[in-house]
């Protein structure tokens, strides 16, 4: 059915014919047959000699159950869900009960159908589980999105059937960004209608399912959306969650880089240190609109390290710079404050003892503690010492890098998860984030419109690859103002090489934000203490890819104001804009920037690559030339001084993108 049909049908449930044979309330029997909603739109079969629920669109299975597809956990022990024993309709809601594999205990189905979505909660009736799964077939669906950040940081298979992912903490105190949303590219989607910890494991071991497992006492709740496009299914789930009302970034910290001073100087956080990688910066012309410390005030030595920061404050001031700080909720035992909080009561509390603090083992293998943001006192606490950095030190903005509550913990009496993020949003709204953004899973964060960069990843190019498919997966669970981790990488890994920095920061170039570190003009490695020197050609490069980027930053900006009105992702994969040319849906190395920009970077070794072009007319910025698609470039040149990008010359912003980029594959 075409997309005019579609929406002509969304008028509301009245709109929808049930095709089903009414089973009543006696037992179904089990070679009776699946019984059968028919929609306008799509039909649903939900088999009775095993409960299943299978979505048929157009003829075609768009998304299926797993055989086995409804379990649940008592204890240790999981139990399985069996044959349907009877069915009743009210309308446009099918209520089902199935038999379990524990005598008297069955499950209470409950599916309500709408033109373009349905409903789908299941729990139990005769006992209490420990968590509910439902398990449904990858493969019946295509290929699988969504989800935001894996838990393993290391890597972010795109699409997510092409790896595995296991996330056993998958909840709102995530420190991954994520969402309960998935969405294929049969056009349709999931979403868990939970605030409670989940177990999300998509092809876990090879085995081909996605497995969804909400604990607590809640029954499981989910929406199914049923669309003719990934961009629409997307759309759908905006509509629930929302968008951003507003970009809490401004121009000038879209079109210049943020420069952090993690990965390059990790553990050597010094006044000294600071000053002079921001004056290399400058005096390469390696410009930006901040330099912040990666380093608490709380820090037991932090005045011996940093004896003046207002003095720092002014001096990079001159060089161009705002003076930015670290700041996050953790709270280690060696802070200079950590007694203070303890005794009055400012951190969360031990779940086995609310008389003393939670306390677990940090990254760093400090036991730490987390200010409790919903105890009013402690987020006056905490707000009070960020307010006096700016009003005393200098202090322009803030990195706030923390998670709002850990599962470890109790909460504070009658506060829930979704508050510690309310609460946590409101904070750091409070202040400049300078570009830096906010990690917040469930969505959180959508109306504040924080930007959001993605998690730590290896110096290395798989470091990058995953670093862009993790950019992709952030931007279409709902969070458009992306920004990889800092160009070349972090996680204590040895420096990046002149390529992988050289090709980082080219990427980088062609997304909504640049966040940096790793200096072109040298860096020590962490590893060996040893200093690292790359060439004037790194420094040339990465200096264009600034160039680059600020150029342009007029259609960036373009995408932002647009996303305020439509909730769309600037940077997204190719299939959301041509769903038709199905090699889109496999393309990890090559995504969208509004409309217009194709981005293909050169994402590992070499000095070549093949290019993908969707159905449309496209410009070559590098050498000018008019391709029309869809085509596969084989072995296109890639030397590093060229970044492979096109424009779609039909798409809106067309004339603005080309003259930003035009010509840019090298030193101009």
């Amino acid at each position: 059915m075409p997309p005019t049909a579609r929406r002509a049908v969304r008028c509301g449930a009245a709109a929808l014919t049930l095709a089903a044979p009414l089973l009543g309330t006696a037992p179904a029997a089990a070679d009776s047959g699946p019984i059968t909603f028919t929609t306008p739109a799509y039909e649903l079969r939900v088999a009775t000699d095993r409960l299943t629920v299978t979505t048929v669109r157009a003829g075609r299975t768009v998304l299926a159950t797993a055989p086995a597809a409804f379990r649940f956990r008592i204890g240790s022990d999981w139990h399985i869900v069996r044959e349907v024993t009877g069915s009743t309709r009210d309308g446009n809601t099918l209520r089902v009960t199935a038999a379990t594999d524990l005598p008297g205990v069955s499950v209470d189905l409950r599916i309500t159908l709408r033109s373009d979505r349905y409903d789908m909660n299941w729990t139990l009736s005769g006992t209490r589980a420990d968590a509910l799964s439902t398990a449904y077939d990858l493969g019946s669906a295509g290929h699988w999105y969504g989800h935001g950040e894996n838990s393993d940081q290391t890597v972010q298979p795109w699409p997510l059937d092409s790896g595995q992912v296991v996330d056993t903490g998958f909840s709102p105190a995530s420190y991954q960004v994520v969402s309960p949303f998935w969405y294929t590219s049969s056009a349709t989607g999931l979403r868990a209608d939970t605030n409670d910890p989940m177990d999300v494991r998509i092809n876990s071991g090879g085995n081909g399912l996605g497995e969804f497992t909400v604990t607590g006492e809640r029954p499981s709740a989910s929406t199914v959306f049923v669309e003719d496009t990934p961009a629409e299914v997307y759309r759908d789930h905006i509509e629930l969650v929302g968008k951003p009302e507003r970009t809490d970034t401004p121009y000038e910290q879209y079109a210049t880089p943020l420069w952090n001073s993690w990965a390059q100087l990790y553990g050597e956080q010094t006044q000294e240190n600071v000053l002079a990688w921001a004056r290399a910066l400058a005096g390469a012309g390696l410009g930006g609109h901040a330099v912040q410390i990666e380093e608490s005030v709380i820090a037991a030595d932090f005045g011996e390290r940093f004896p003046d920061l207002p003095a720092l404050s002014r001096q990079l001031g001159r060089l161009g710079f705002d003076l930015g700080m670290w700041t996050g909720l953790y709270m280690p035992e060696t802070a200079a404050n950590f007694p203070e909080a303890v005794d009055k009561g400012y951190l969360l509390k031990d779940p086995s003892d609310p008389t003393k603090p939670c306390l677990f083992t940090w990254w760093n293998g400090r036991q730490t503690g987390l200010i409790d943001l919903a105890n009013p006192a402690a987020r006056q606490w905490y707000t009070d010492d960020l307010t006096a950095q700016t009003t005393e030190s200098g202090v322009a903005g803030f990195k706030f890098d923390t998670a709002f509550f850990d599962d470890r913990c109790a909460p504070y009496p009658g506060a829930t998860r979704a508050d510690y993020v309310k609460y946590g949003t409101e904070l750091a709204d409070a202040f400049d984030q300078q570009g830096a953004g906010l990690r917040v899973a469930w969505n959180a964060a959508q109306a504040k419109g924080f930007a959001t960069r993605t998690a730590d990843k290896p110096t290395t190019f798989a470091g990058l690859r995953a670093a862009v498919s993790a950019n992709l997966a952030v931007s279409t669970i709902g969070y458009p103002f992306v920004e990889t981790d800092m160009i070349g990488g972090s996680l204590s890994y040895p420096p990046p090489t002149k390529q992988v920095l050289a090709r980082w920061a080219q990427a980088a170039s062609l997304m909504p934000l640049m966040y940096a570190s790793t200096s072109p003009t040298g860096v020590r490695d962490a590893t060996t203490g040893e200093w690292v020197r790359y060439d004037r050609e790194t420094v040339g490069l990465y200096r264009q890819a600034i160039k680059t980027h600020e150029k342009l930053a007029p259609y960036i900006w373009d995408q932002v104001r647009g996303t305020l009105k439509t909730g769309d992702p600037i940077m997204r994969p190719l299939f959301f804009d041509f769903p038709k040319d199905e090699a889109s849906y496999t393309v990890a190395d090559e995504w969208m920037l509004g409309p217009a920009v194709l981005a293909a970077p050169k994402l590992d070794e070499g000095t070549t690559r093949d290019v993908f072009l969707p159905t449309g007319t496209w410009r070559d910025v590098t050498n000018g030339k008019v391709v029309h698609g869809p085509v596969t470039l084989k072995g296109y040149a890639a030397p590093l001084g060229v970044t492979p990008a096109f424009v779609n010359l039909k798409a809106k912003g067309a004339t603005k993108a080309y003259e930003a980029l035009g010509r840019t594959g090298a030193e101009q």
